[in-house]
């Protein structure tokens, strides 16, 4: 029964909460070991929770599940985890994590009991909705960046807010057309929003994120706040990974269909994989100047 409640918990789409390291990353508080402790503890809270709320979405989306070729097999769309033990489990880990959250930071608990109340809303409405699905989850992109920051008492930088939410708003879109192609005339029955969306719209929605990811990383690399806080025009020279893993990616959704599962990807593919390793090693490496 543990595995099943695990494999509900989708440890996979835990790489989503790295996000919450951007915050003592550019803050350059990385080695202070105070602090890094602090932002690990609010991955694994944040991680516990978002668990727990996969967990109510399945259950939300079980009908829906079992028509789909993949999801027919999770834990509760196959029976294999019943209905009150998902419901149990699921709280137990969301109030376990919002206890845990009140000693580490009262603002990190704000802030996680908001992504919980706009997951929530997801699953029940926000979903159904036509780009309101999209920008939700990138506003849960956005929310774990955020709770990164509050975590260690640093303020959000505008530009890490712009690209955060461009970047999953890419994400998420990539995701939808994927689902579109997959389940052609199955994708209503399994998402109420696909029923408003083509593929043609999708992608012109992927395109104009997408440049505006990559022009407004460029331009942050660029401003005179960024050379006078790092010390010199050298995260400019990170702007290539950029760019090589969005057409990583756009050739992923495109000649391989793979955009589906973006954590499944992430972690998989191993160009895009060594891509963002190579660019985490080269900001962190070029701002604390190694």
């Amino acid at each position: 029964m543990i595995k099943y409640i695990l494999i509900s918990m989708r440890p996979k789409q835990w790489t989503k909460n790295i996000l919450i390291f951007a915050g003592i990353i550019f803050a350059e508080k990385l080695f202070c070991s105070e602090d890094l402790i602090r932002v690990v503890f609010a991955f694994v809270l944040f991680s516990l929770s978002s668990g727990g709320m996969y967990i109510i979405n399945d259950i939300i989306d079980r009908k829906r599940d079992m028509v789909h070729p993949n999801k027919k097999n999770r834990p509760v769309a196959s029976g294999a985890l019943s209905i009150p033990i998902a419901w149990v489990s699921s709280l137990l880990l969301i109030l376990l994590s919002l206890f845990l959250s009140y000693f580490l930071s009262k603002e990190f608990l704000l802030v996680l009991t908001i992504y919980l109340i706009l997951m929530f809303l997801y699953s029940i409405y926000l979903k159904r909705i036509v780009l309101i699905d999209i920008m939700s989850i990138a506003f849960g992109f956005i929310l774990r960046t955020f709770a990164g920051c509050v975590v260690i008492v640093v303020s959000l930088s505008p530009w890490l807010f712009m690209c955060t939410l461009l970047l999953a708003l890419f994400i998420a879109a990539s995701k939808r057309r994927q689902e579109i192609i997959s389940l052609g005339s199955n994708a209503k029955e399994h998402r109420i929003s696909l029923s408003g969306y083509s593929s043609q719209l999708i992608d012109q929605i992927v395109v104009i994120v997408t440049a505006c990811t990559l022009i407004a990383y460029t331009l942050y690399t660029l401003s005179p706040q960024t050379i006078e806080k790092f010390g010199g025009h050298g995260l400019v020279f990170t702007v290539p990974f950029v760019l090589y893993g969005i057409m990583r990616y756009f050739y992923l959704i495109h000649q391989e269909g793979k955009g589906d599962s973006p954590d499944r990807v992430f972690i998989e593919d191993k160009p895009l994989f060594i891509d963002i390793l190579l660019w985490i090693l080269s900001v962190i490496f070029i701002i604390y100047k190694f």
